[in-house]
């Protein structure tokens, strides 16, 4: 299997970089996250700032593991180890004399990529913060009322109302799909997983750990290509079990003591960032998790953080 690196490289005003591949190669013509194969006497860390002043003139200054791809083409089987690089020195551009383009987010769909770039594409925009939905009654009974002026463009909603009977949230579902439609924000149903079809509106599902054990496949529960895949996870075997299934991330929980799961004790920072080196999609620390917890996830190699209370403002 070939080892290659790749690169999400954001620039301060939300955009990402993008390269053509030349003609003559293996997927030429389309388009790629910067990167190359890894050599046998480097680490992907390595690789990764190599490639990128070798094909971008820039050097990687500031940079995270987002996710590992396996694909396997008729040709060939690649792995993809993907970086998410936040800050690099000099100036993007094609040194190899390959077409380079910023993009926006919305801009994904105009641009032809390799099979193997579609769950880099996906991971590339997902947000910093998962915002987990409290129960309507702890909202005065009305959640949409209550989430209406909170939606925002780009925020990812998981619809969390487990005390609502199953028909009782279709209903909400799909008055809040209709709001993050508006809004340019993804819903992500929980737990009932075959209500998706119901709501085509939807960005996508989220397991529960237990849901995570008796699902064998991304096909079984009835996602599309386009489709996210979230799962809870509790351990680091729950989050290569998610990575094998095909989810697109994970939540890793509890972090800290929580108000709503006192009987719990926290796993605490330091599992977190042994679970995070080891697991192979973007992760998220769940769990008392307040927003200045942003950025220490991150500096823990997580992707953000998700939670409830603490991030709803």
């Amino acid at each position: 299997m070939l080892n290659v690196v790749a690169a999400v490289i954001h620039n301060p005003q939300g955009q990402l970089l993008i390269a053509q591949r030349p003609l003559h190669k293996h997927q030429g013509g389309l388009w790629e996250f910067a990167g190359g194969k890894v050599d046998a006497d480097e680490t992907p860390e390595q690789a990764l700032v190599r490639e990128l002043q070798e094909e971008l003139g820039i050097q990687a200054t500031e940079y995270r593991r987002l996710l590992t791809v396996e694909h396997h083409y008729p040709d060939k089987s690649v792995r993809l180890q993907v970086f998410r690089v936040t800050r690099f020195t000099g100036e993007a551009h094609g040194a190899e004399g390959q077409p380079v383009l910023w993009i926006t987010p919305a801009q994904f769909a105009d641009y032809a990529f390799p099979a193997a770039n579609g769950p880099i594409i996906k991971a590339a925009l997902l947000p910093e913060k998962y915002h987990i939905t409290p129960e309507p009654h702890e909202v005065g009974g009305d959640l949409v009322a209550w989430l209406t002026p909170r939606i925002t463009q780009g925020m990812f909603v998981c619809l969390r109302a487990k005390t609502l009977a199953k028909a009782d949230y279709l209903t909400l579902a799909q008055q809040v799909a209709v709001i993050c439609q508006q809004r340019q924000a993804a819903l992500i149903l929980h737990y009932h997983v075959d209500l998706l079809v119901d709501v085509p509106l939807a960005a996508g599902l989220h397991l529960t750990a237990q849901q995570l054990h008796s699902v064998q496949s991304r096909q079984d529960l009835g996602l599309a290509a386009q489709h996210y895949l979230w799962v809870s996870a509790h351990n680091i075997t729950e989050l290569n079990q998610a990575w094998c299934l095909g989810a697109d991330a994970a939540t890793l929980s509890p972090i800290k003591n929580t108000v709503s799961h006192p009987e719990q004790t926290g796993l605490g920072w330091p599992y977190f960032v042994a679970c995070v080196q080891q697991a192979k999609l973007p992760v998220y620390a769940l769990g008392g998790m307040l927003m200045q917890d942003t950025h220490l996830a991150q500096h823990y190699g997580g992707q953000g953080i998700a939670g409830i209370r603490g991030l709803f403002s």
